[in-house]
Parts: structure tokens; C-alpha cells; sequence
């Protein structure tokens, strides 16, 4: 059997921003509209800082407006909620994301509940949530809306595959066992306590690891054939002794890359995979946030 293709996120990624930026260019041709994108950031994480500088040079390049607010480690949660309230009322930004974690004394769950709904680009408040169980038009949360793109890039039409959901998260998880239903696939939410986890994620034609635990999904767990979407990002050392040693890291995925491409039909890789298409996914929520709160099409 010859081994998985690999499902590129650089490829998928650069045609989502590219659409992006044709969306912009339309909405200030036609409607003088400019989506703009706030982003919030707590502290001085040096992985947070990477992340939001690389989310503003995204939105800057697509064509659309973009802020970067940054708080002291120490703000007390009144500033940040005053931050939030104003972003609301803003008519200038579509788009609000407030830059996980948050320092481990503010109320994370009451700072994303103060976002307004509509500008919820993260797809994380209570409502969106709520509206995409329903199967109602939703904000989305950003890496399940890129790991669909990438699975209907794939596959095509995804009715009556059977997936398999490793994870239960509220970020990845959930919503994307809840697009996968949408698509009409019959669906399964498996994790770590799931009995017999590995004869589960067997039946799978389409199998979503996102359980934060690294090389978890072993090769023999996967059904031959099937599409592999890997969401983890875990840092682990190297393989090599030396390099381990030395206390260098590396990125792996969820799931064992080398054995599993030898069974299934398609994989992500780590890196590479679906984190390239977080940040798109997260211009193009902007830019559907900035036509709903405009009644465009």
C-alpha cells in the first residue's frame, strides 16, 4: 500500500488568505468597508508574542485593518473588560481576539463572555457556541473551520463518513464534531478514558486527533485508507541522544506520523498541517463578521 498523501496547510492556508484578500478588496471597493481585526494580549508570553505578531502582519497583508493591544501581566480584569467594551462599540473593528492564556489571576471565561458575540472571531462565547449546536450561522472557532476546509479540499463531499473525534475540548473538539455532523458524516467523540479507544478510532474514514498528548494515536489504530487530521502541537526532545542532551526540542502531532503514513490514505503533518490554517480561518471569520454586521452578502 503506498503511503498517505500529505494534506499541505501551506498550500490550503495561502489559497484562504489569498480569498481573504480579494474579500477585502471587494468590501472597500463596493461597500468603502474595511474589516478590521483588534487583538488583545496579556503579559509578555514569548509564544503569545510570536502568534499576535504574526496575526497582525496576516490582516495587514490581506488588506485589512488591524490593531494589537497590549496589556501588563498585572492589569486587573476591569482594565481588560473596559478594553473589551470599547472594541464592542468600535465601528472600525469586526473582529476582537483575546490572546490565550490569559495571566492565571484574570477570568478568562469572563473576559471572553464580555466579547460581543458578533465580533466573536475566536468562535469561543457561550452564543456562538450555542448557535453552531443549533446549526445556525456562527462565528467558528478557527482551527475546526480550517480543518474542514482541508477535509473538503480532500475528500469532497463528506456525507455518511464515519468520523472519529479524538478530544473534547471546547476550542477544537466539540466544534468540529459538530461541522462534521453538519457535513452530514455520522460522528463519534472519543478521548483519553474512551474504552477500547483504539478499536474506536478503527472505524474511522475520517479521524481528528486533537487530545494533546503526543504519538498518542499509534499507526495500527488507523483504518487503512482513511483521511488523518492531526490538530496536536506538542514539544518533545529530539529522538537523537545528543541533540536531546543539549535540550533541543521538536514539534510533534497527536498522532505517530511515520506509521500512521504508512496506513492511512491522507495526513497532516506536524508542523505544517492544520496550525497554518488557524490564523487564515481567523481573517476569514473577520471578514464574514465585518459582512454580517453590514448585511452584506
Amino acid at each position: 500500500m503506498p503511503q498517505a498523501q500529505i494534506i499541505d496547510g501551506k498550500i490550503y492556508s495561502e489559497r484562504v488568505r489569498a480569498e481573504v484578500a480579494q474579500e477585502v478588496a471587494r468590501l472597500r471597493r463596493d461597500h468603502e468597508i474595511q474589516p478590521g481585526l483588534a487583538v488583545i494580549v496579556v503579559g509578555d508570553d514569548p509564544a503569545s508574542q510570536v502568534y499576535v505578531k504574526s496575526k497582525g502582519e496576516q490582516s495587514l497583508a490581506a488588506g485589512m485593518h488591524s490593531v494589537t493591544h497590549r496589556l501588563p501581566a498585572d492589569a486587573h480584569i476591569d482594565e481588560l473588560l473596559l478594553l473589551i467594551a470599547g472594541l464592542n462599540e468600535d465601528a472600525r473593528i469586526h473582529g476582537i481576539l483575546l490572546q490565550l492564556p490569559l495571566p492565571g489571576h484574570l477570568d478568562q471565561r469572563a473576559a471572553l463572555g464580555a466579547i460581543s458575540p458578533d465580533k466573536d472571531v475566536d468562535g469561543l462565547h457561550v452564543v456562538n457556541a450555542g448557535r453552531l449546536a443549533n446549526g445556525e450561522p456562527a462565528l467558528t472557532p478557527c482551527t475546526p473551520l480550517g480543518c474542514m476546509i482541508m477535509l473538503r479540499e480532500t475528500l469532497g463531499d463528506l456525507t455518511g463518513k464515519s468520523a472519529v473525534v479524538v478530544g473534547r475540548s471546547v476550542l477544537v473538539g466539540r466544534p468540529v464534531a459538530q461541522l462534521l455532523l453538519q457535513a452530514d458524516c455520522t460522528v463519534t467523540i472519543a478521548h483519553s478514558r474512551t474504552k477500547n479507544l483504539a478499536e474506536v478510532c478503527r472505524q474511522a474514514d475520517i479521524l481528528v486527533a486533537a487530545v494533546g498528548r503526543p504519538r498518542m494515536i499509534q499507526g495500527d489504530w488507523i483504518k487503512p485508507g482513511a483521511a488523518v487530521i492531526d490538530v496536536g502541537i506538542n514539544r518533545v526532545p529530539f529522538d537523537n541522544p545528543e541533540k536531546a542532551a543539549a535540550g533541543k526540542t521538536k514539534l510533534v502531532g497527536d498522532v505517530a506520523f511515520k506509521e500512521a503514513r504508512e496506513v492511512a490514505g491522507w495526513i497532516t503533518p506536524v508542523p505544517g498541517g492544520v496550525g497554518l490554517m488557524t490564523v487564515a480561518c481567523l481573517l476569514q471569520n473577520t471578514v464574514t463578521a465585518a459582512k454580517r454586521q453590514n448585511g452584506i452578502d
